[in-house]
Protein backbone atom coordinates (compact mmCIF):
# COMPACT_ATOMS: atom_id res chain seq x y z
CA UNK A 1 0.00 0.00 0.00
CA UNK A 2 2.81 2.51 1.21
CA UNK A 3 6.63 2.62 1.33
CA UNK A 4 8.10 3.26 4.83
CA UNK A 5 7.19 6.48 6.41
CA UNK A 6 9.92 8.76 7.20
CA UNK A 7 10.79 11.90 9.46
CA UNK A 8 11.42 14.91 7.57
CA UNK A 9 13.61 17.77 9.20
CA UNK A 10 14.41 18.23 12.29
CA UNK A 11 11.59 20.28 13.88
CA UNK A 12 9.61 19.19 16.86
CA UNK A 13 6.73 21.59 17.05
CA UNK A 14 4.42 21.84 19.94
CA UNK A 15 1.36 21.15 18.26
CA UNK A 16 2.22 20.69 14.33
CA UNK A 17 -1.11 21.24 12.27
CA UNK A 18 -2.36 22.26 9.14
CA UNK A 19 0.01 21.04 5.96
CA UNK A 20 -1.12 22.29 2.80
CA UNK A 21 1.07 21.68 -0.51
CA UNK A 22 1.62 24.55 -2.44
CA UNK A 23 2.23 23.20 -5.92
CA UNK A 24 3.29 26.71 -7.96
CA UNK A 25 6.32 26.68 -5.33
CA UNK A 26 6.95 23.06 -4.71
CA UNK A 27 6.92 23.60 -0.87
CA UNK A 28 4.95 22.12 2.11
CA UNK A 29 2.97 24.51 4.58
CA UNK A 30 2.00 23.99 7.91
CA UNK A 31 2.03 25.46 11.23
CA UNK A 32 2.85 24.90 14.97
CA UNK A 33 -0.37 26.64 16.72
CA UNK A 34 1.09 26.65 20.41
CA UNK A 35 4.55 27.42 18.71
CA UNK A 36 2.78 30.38 17.10
CA UNK A 37 5.28 29.69 14.02
CA UNK A 38 5.00 29.12 10.43
CA UNK A 39 7.02 26.52 8.36
CA UNK A 40 7.02 26.44 4.75
CA UNK A 41 9.65 22.72 3.80
CA UNK A 42 11.27 23.01 0.33
CA UNK A 43 11.95 19.07 -0.39
CA UNK A 44 14.33 20.44 -3.02
CA UNK A 45 16.84 21.31 -1.21
CA UNK A 46 15.96 20.08 2.49
CA UNK A 47 15.23 23.40 4.02
CA UNK A 48 12.81 24.65 6.34
CA UNK A 49 11.77 28.61 6.38
CA UNK A 50 10.20 29.72 9.84
CA UNK A 51 7.63 32.40 10.69
CA UNK A 52 6.99 33.65 14.20
CA UNK A 53 3.67 34.91 14.59
CA UNK A 54 2.49 36.99 17.57
CA UNK A 55 -0.71 34.68 18.39
CA UNK A 56 -1.40 31.48 17.29
CA UNK A 57 -2.07 29.89 14.29
CA UNK A 58 -4.46 27.57 13.21
CA UNK A 59 -4.38 27.44 9.39
CA UNK A 60 -1.99 28.91 6.59
CA UNK A 61 -3.23 28.78 3.15
CA UNK A 62 -1.64 30.17 0.11
CA UNK A 63 -3.97 32.92 -1.91
CA UNK A 64 -3.99 33.13 -5.81
CA UNK A 65 -2.76 36.33 -5.55
CA UNK A 66 0.24 35.92 -3.69
CA UNK A 67 1.06 34.92 0.18
CA UNK A 68 -1.36 33.65 2.66
CA UNK A 69 -4.65 33.63 4.27
CA UNK A 70 -4.39 32.68 7.92
CA UNK A 71 -6.96 31.53 10.52
CA UNK A 72 -5.06 32.71 13.80
CA UNK A 73 -5.84 33.33 17.69
CA UNK A 74 -7.40 36.75 16.63
CA UNK A 75 -9.40 35.87 13.63
CA UNK A 76 -8.47 36.03 10.21
CA UNK A 77 -5.42 38.17 8.55
CA UNK A 78 -3.52 37.85 5.61
CA UNK A 79 0.61 37.19 5.38
CA UNK A 80 3.10 38.82 3.43
CA UNK A 81 5.48 36.31 2.08
CA UNK A 82 7.99 38.54 1.77
CA UNK A 83 8.06 41.22 4.40
CA UNK A 84 6.18 39.12 6.96
CA UNK A 85 3.72 41.59 7.69
CA UNK A 86 0.54 40.90 9.03
CA UNK A 87 -2.93 42.26 7.99
CA UNK A 88 -5.94 42.14 9.64
CA UNK A 89 -8.74 40.85 7.75
CA UNK A 90 -11.51 40.53 10.15
CA UNK A 91 -12.36 38.79 13.92
CA UNK A 92 -15.75 37.40 13.95
CA UNK A 93 -14.96 35.93 17.60
CA UNK A 94 -13.33 39.20 19.41
CA UNK A 95 -16.58 38.83 21.83
CA UNK A 96 -15.05 34.99 22.54
CA UNK A 97 -11.33 36.14 24.44
CA UNK A 98 -11.10 32.66 25.38
CA UNK A 99 -11.51 30.95 21.77
CA UNK A 100 -9.46 30.80 19.02
CA UNK A 101 -9.23 29.65 15.37
CA UNK A 102 -7.99 26.02 14.23
CA UNK A 103 -7.89 23.66 11.13
CA UNK A 104 -8.86 25.66 7.68
CA UNK A 105 -9.45 24.73 4.27
CA UNK A 106 -9.99 26.66 0.93
CA UNK A 107 -12.81 25.49 -1.47
CA UNK A 108 -12.60 25.40 -5.40
CA UNK A 109 -14.32 28.96 -5.69
CA UNK A 110 -11.71 30.37 -3.50
CA UNK A 111 -13.52 30.80 -0.17
CA UNK A 112 -11.57 29.77 3.00
CA UNK A 113 -13.44 27.72 5.79
CA UNK A 114 -12.22 27.72 9.55
CA UNK A 115 -13.30 26.73 12.40
CA UNK A 116 -13.00 27.94 16.26
CA UNK A 117 -12.95 25.87 19.19
CA UNK A 118 -12.32 26.64 23.08
CA UNK A 119 -8.65 26.76 24.21
CA UNK A 120 -9.63 24.98 27.23
CA UNK A 121 -11.20 22.37 24.71
CA UNK A 122 -13.59 21.52 27.17
CA UNK A 123 -17.06 23.77 26.37
CA UNK A 124 -18.70 23.98 23.44
CA UNK A 125 -18.37 27.44 22.48
CA UNK A 126 -16.63 27.01 18.41
CA UNK A 127 -18.00 27.76 15.34
CA UNK A 128 -17.49 27.53 11.53
CA UNK A 129 -17.04 30.02 9.26
CA UNK A 130 -16.12 30.69 5.43
CA UNK A 131 -14.58 33.52 4.61
CA UNK A 132 -15.55 34.46 0.98
CA UNK A 133 -13.42 36.01 -1.36
CA UNK A 134 -14.75 39.79 -0.67
CA UNK A 135 -13.73 39.30 2.70
CA UNK A 136 -17.19 38.84 4.11
CA UNK A 137 -17.69 36.29 6.61
CA UNK A 138 -20.65 34.00 6.71
CA UNK A 139 -21.48 32.06 9.92
CA UNK A 140 -21.68 28.12 8.85
CA UNK A 141 -22.08 26.78 12.17
CA UNK A 142 -22.53 28.66 15.10
CA UNK A 143 -21.65 28.10 18.85
CA UNK A 144 -22.41 24.66 18.65
CA UNK A 145 -19.05 23.12 18.28
CA UNK A 146 -16.15 21.97 21.07
CA UNK A 147 -13.00 21.43 18.32
CA UNK A 148 -13.50 22.54 14.77
CA UNK A 149 -11.06 20.13 12.53
CA UNK A 150 -10.71 18.48 9.30
CA UNK A 151 -12.35 19.91 6.01
CA UNK A 152 -12.78 18.23 2.39
CA UNK A 153 -14.51 17.63 -0.57
CA UNK A 154 -16.01 15.40 -2.38
CA UNK A 155 -14.13 14.74 -5.87
CA UNK A 156 -17.36 15.77 -7.57
CA UNK A 157 -17.88 18.91 -5.51
CA UNK A 158 -21.27 18.25 -4.23
CA UNK A 159 -20.44 16.63 -0.32
CA UNK A 160 -18.28 18.57 1.92
CA UNK A 161 -16.70 16.51 4.74
CA UNK A 162 -16.10 18.13 8.39
CA UNK A 163 -15.04 16.89 11.41
CA UNK A 164 -15.60 18.45 15.63
CA UNK A 165 -13.12 15.64 17.30
CA UNK A 166 -14.75 15.05 20.34
CA UNK A 167 -17.99 13.61 18.46
CA UNK A 168 -15.28 11.04 16.90
CA UNK A 169 -17.59 11.66 13.81
CA UNK A 170 -16.88 12.50 10.26
CA UNK A 171 -20.00 14.45 9.31
CA UNK A 172 -20.77 14.88 5.17
CA UNK A 173 -23.36 17.51 4.09
CA UNK A 174 -24.99 18.31 1.01
CA UNK A 175 -22.91 21.06 -0.52
CA UNK A 176 -23.37 23.89 -3.24
CA UNK A 177 -20.37 25.06 -4.69
CA UNK A 178 -21.53 27.82 -6.18
CA UNK A 179 -23.30 29.58 -3.36
CA UNK A 180 -21.00 27.73 -0.56
CA UNK A 181 -24.33 26.34 0.82
CA UNK A 182 -24.14 23.53 3.08
CA UNK A 183 -27.32 21.28 4.23
CA UNK A 184 -28.46 17.89 5.46
CA UNK A 185 -25.86 16.74 7.80
CA UNK A 186 -24.84 12.97 8.25
CA UNK A 187 -22.33 10.65 9.67
CA UNK A 188 -20.38 8.75 7.57
CA UNK A 189 -17.48 7.74 9.24
CA UNK A 190 -17.10 6.67 13.21
CA UNK A 191 -13.55 6.35 14.62
CA UNK A 192 -13.57 2.97 16.79
CA UNK A 193 -13.21 3.48 20.72
CA UNK A 194 -9.63 2.62 20.56
CA UNK A 195 -8.14 4.30 17.95
CA UNK A 196 -8.15 8.32 19.34
CA UNK A 197 -10.25 10.93 17.45
CA UNK A 198 -10.20 12.03 14.15
CA UNK A 199 -8.24 15.61 13.49
CA UNK A 200 -7.18 16.38 10.42
CA UNK A 201 -8.11 14.99 7.00
CA UNK A 202 -7.27 14.69 3.22
CA UNK A 203 -9.28 13.52 0.58
CA UNK A 204 -7.82 11.37 -1.96
CA UNK A 205 -8.34 10.75 -5.77
CA UNK A 206 -10.39 7.86 -5.03
CA UNK A 207 -12.74 9.88 -3.19
CA UNK A 208 -11.59 8.03 0.28
CA UNK A 209 -10.65 10.18 3.38
CA UNK A 210 -7.53 9.93 5.14
CA UNK A 211 -7.45 10.95 8.60
CA UNK A 212 -5.07 11.52 11.56
CA UNK A 213 -6.38 10.01 14.58
CA UNK A 214 -4.89 12.26 17.69
CA UNK A 215 -4.20 9.47 20.26
CA UNK A 216 -4.15 6.60 18.38
CA UNK A 217 -0.77 6.25 16.34
CA UNK A 218 -1.71 6.65 12.93
CA UNK A 219 -3.38 8.03 9.99
CA UNK A 220 -6.92 6.12 8.67
CA UNK A 221 -7.90 5.51 5.36
CA UNK A 222 -11.75 5.44 5.31
CA UNK A 223 -14.68 5.13 2.35
CA UNK A 224 -17.31 7.72 3.29
CA UNK A 225 -19.85 5.58 1.28
CA UNK A 226 -19.55 2.61 3.81
CA UNK A 227 -18.02 3.91 6.53
CA UNK A 228 -15.57 1.11 6.23
CA UNK A 229 -12.03 1.44 7.60
CA UNK A 230 -9.96 0.10 4.80
CA UNK A 231 -6.27 1.26 5.49
CA UNK A 232 -3.76 2.69 7.95
CA UNK A 233 -0.48 4.12 8.07
CA UNK A 234 1.13 3.99 11.70
CA UNK A 235 3.09 6.63 12.85
CA UNK A 236 5.55 7.06 15.49
CA UNK A 237 3.79 9.48 16.80
CA UNK A 238 0.77 9.34 19.84
CA UNK A 239 -0.78 12.83 18.49
CA UNK A 240 -0.95 12.45 15.11
CA UNK A 241 -2.71 15.96 13.93
CA UNK A 242 -3.14 16.51 10.39
CA UNK A 243 -2.15 15.05 6.81
CA UNK A 244 -2.14 16.59 3.33
CA UNK A 245 -1.38 15.38 0.22
CA UNK A 246 2.08 16.80 -2.06
CA UNK A 247 4.91 15.87 -4.05
CA UNK A 248 5.52 16.33 -7.43
CA UNK A 249 3.34 13.80 -8.31
CA UNK A 250 0.76 14.11 -5.55
CA UNK A 251 1.60 10.72 -4.36
CA UNK A 252 3.20 11.87 -1.03
CA UNK A 253 0.91 12.04 2.27
CA UNK A 254 2.63 14.56 4.80
CA UNK A 255 1.37 13.78 8.42
CA UNK A 256 2.08 16.47 11.04
CA UNK A 257 2.15 15.87 15.06
CA UNK A 258 2.05 17.28 18.22
CA UNK A 259 4.66 16.79 21.32
CA UNK A 260 2.22 19.23 23.80
CA UNK A 261 1.00 17.34 26.38
CA UNK A 262 3.52 14.08 26.13
CA UNK A 263 5.52 13.70 29.66
CA UNK A 264 9.00 13.48 29.83
CA UNK A 265 8.04 9.34 30.34
CA UNK A 266 5.83 9.27 27.24
CA UNK A 267 8.90 10.68 25.04
CA UNK A 268 10.98 7.78 25.35
CA UNK A 269 8.19 5.77 23.41
CA UNK A 270 7.97 8.54 21.17
CA UNK A 271 11.01 10.91 20.93
CA UNK A 272 10.06 12.28 17.16
CA UNK A 273 6.83 13.93 18.66
CA UNK A 274 5.79 17.08 17.25
CA UNK A 275 8.16 16.00 14.24
CA UNK A 276 6.81 15.83 10.03
CA UNK A 277 6.96 12.70 8.50
CA UNK A 278 6.17 11.62 4.65
CA UNK A 279 5.36 8.34 2.94
CA UNK A 280 4.71 7.61 -0.89
CA UNK A 281 1.69 5.94 -1.46
CA UNK A 282 -0.08 4.53 -4.12
CA UNK A 283 -2.55 6.45 -4.70
CA UNK A 284 -2.51 10.58 -5.53
CA UNK A 285 -4.87 13.71 -4.03
CA UNK A 286 -5.78 16.65 -5.77
CA UNK A 287 -4.18 20.09 -5.78
CA UNK A 288 -5.06 22.10 -2.72
CA UNK A 289 -7.07 25.20 -3.70
CA UNK A 290 -5.90 28.59 -2.66
CA UNK A 291 -8.19 31.66 -1.12
CA UNK A 292 -9.06 33.73 -3.99
CA UNK A 293 -9.59 36.83 -1.89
Amino acid sequence: MAQEIERIGDIKAKLGEGPVWDHTTGQLIWVDINGQALHLYNPADGRNRTITLDQKVGAAVPRQQGGMVLAMERGFHLLNLETEALTRVVDPENHLPNNRFNDGKSDRAGRFWAGTMAQSESVTTGSLYCLDIDGTVHTIEDGCITVSNGLGWSLDNTIMYYIDSPTKKVVAYDYDGESGQISNPRTVVTIADNEGFPDGMAVDNDGMLWIAQWGGWQVGRYNPVTGEKIGSIAVPVERTSSCAFGGEHMDELYITTASVGVSEEDSVNQPYAGSLFRIKLDVKGPKANFYGG
